[in-house]
């Protein structure tokens, strides 16, 4: 049965305030397209229907209708009411309801919170897990969520996670170019603030595959990584896209087909880890 949580007041979480346009800035945008097909075209593979899949971080429920309507059951949560809401109703416009499961959960909460009774509901683990764009680096220290996804999972269940790393050449450049060297290097440093949207800001991290890696190695072993936006642009330059659409076309082709070699799987805007419970 579909549940979700309603906002209780106009902004409770930074990334409220984003919701109502998260999908015409960067959903709907030609880039944000590009960039998660690439994600689906991994995503697909180890989701099959009749999965059970846990979300973390689902936003406006892109990726959950798009599991669904392949017949994967998918539990969805985010840290933010006014996400889940905008995602309920994307589910059930597209007809997927009844395989989507909204559940309001904060990763920055664990392990204070378990949170099993909410995710579990008395059910089997979980077949996978996975997080898109991002929602990982909210967190500064990823090792309770991997413990905690070690107790959901089933063995040999995969996680799928897109993470901002730490270094990004297009930023880097793009900032020097335009004489901001503080914000052309701010990945490197921890905690920095990030604008989320009406002036709301939330503290960000970036780690690197390696890090990454350590932080799951006690109960995952990594079993692919590759480069996402390795030479497409970040999201805030999405204007460049619609300027020189062939271009970023081609660019877009070549990013697909590089992602898994290096230095594409540590330059980039963000990058994928596939990962498996040992």
């Amino acid at each position: 049965m579909n549940r979700t949580l309603a906002p209780t007041s106009p902004v409770s979480h930074p990334f409220d305030a984003a919701a109502a346009a998260y999908d015409a800035d960067f959903t709907a945008t030609q880039l944000a397209r590009w960039l998660r097909e690439a994600v689906w075209r991994v995503l697909g593979e180890p989701f099959h229907p009749g999965d059970r899949v846990l979300e973390l971080g689902c936003g406006t429920g892109e990726d959950a209708v798009w599991l669904a309507q392949r017949g994967v059951h998918v539990t969805a949560t985010d840290a933010s009411l006014s996400m889940l809401h905008v995602a309920h109703r994307k589910a059930a416009a597209a007809g997927v309801s009844d395989l989507i499961d909204f559940a309001a959960i904060d990763l920055s909460a664990m392990p204070a919170t378990d949170h099993r009774s909410l995710i579990t509901d008395h059910r089997p683990p979980f077949t996978g897990a996975f997080s898109n764009f991002g929602p990982l680096n909210c967190l500064a220290d990823r090792q309770p969520l991997a413990a905690a996804l070690a107790r959901w999972l089933r063995p040999g269940g995969v996680v799928v996670l897109v993470v901002m790393g730490p270094t990004c050449p297009w930023e880097i450049g793009w900032h020097l170019l335009h004489g901001q060297p503080r914000a052309a290097f701010r990945r490197l440093r921890g905690g920095v603030e990030a604008h989320v949207g009406d002036g709301a800001t939330i503290p960000v991290w970036y780690p690197s595959p390696w890090t990454l890696a350590s932080e799951f190695s006690h109960d995952f072993d990594v079993i692919e990584l590759r480069g996402i936006g390795s030479i497409l642009p970040p999201s805030y330059l999405s204007h460049l896209v619609d300027r020189l659409p062939r271009l970023f076309s081609r660019l877009a082709k070549l990013d697909e087909r590089i992602g898994a070699i290096w230095p594409a799987t540590w330059l980039n805007d963000h990058y994928l880890m596939v990962l498996e419970k040992k």
